[in-house]
């Protein structure tokens, strides 16, 4: 196992969760809705869980913890901002901007544990395995919750 390749991966586990943070607090902003407002607390409240985890293998393999953010985050960010402004805070376009973060949150957990199982410790294979678990069912919670949205035509 390769220190330098762990904490690489590790670091882009973390930079996901800080996209999830901030995406979460853009839109918690950006609805009226109590309940969206109380889902998205708690999906920040997951990835802040995570982070703080992973930081604490970087740290213990010598490394300094990401700081920032993935720039397709970034993009997804701006993206949300634009179309939550142009939908006037439609729940449905909300949720499926988040749906959107998601999967890029989700798939980013998969490619790690399909290919980098070399790169990590039994142990943080465990917990990545346990982050992907709640990462995931977060995604299934908004993809039913947008499923769920009445169209009005």
């Amino acid at each position: 196992m390769n220190k330098e390749k762990s904490i690489e991966v590790l670091n882009t586990l973390i930079e996901i969760n800080n996209d999830r943070i901030e995406g979460y607090d853009t839109a918690s902003k950006e609805t009226q809705e109590s309940d969206l407002k109380d889902l998205f607390s708690q999906f920040s409240k997951t990835s802040k869980k995570c982070k703080e985890e992973l930081e604490q293998e970087v740290r213990k393999l010598g490394g300094k913890p990401a700081a920032g953010t993935k720039t397709t985050g970034k993009f997804y960010r701006v993206w949300m901002d634009v179309k939550a402004s142009l939908t006037s805070k439609d729940r449905k376009k909300i949720l499926e901007s988040c749906e959107f973060g998601e999967d890029v949150a989700v798939d980013t957990y998969k490619k790690v544990l399909q290919n980098n199982t070399e790169d990590i410790s039994k142990e943080q294979s465990v917990m990545i395995n346990t982050q992907y678990a709640a990462i995931k069912a977060d995604h299934n919670k908004v993809k039913n919750l947008r499923d769920m949205v009445v169209e009005h035509k």
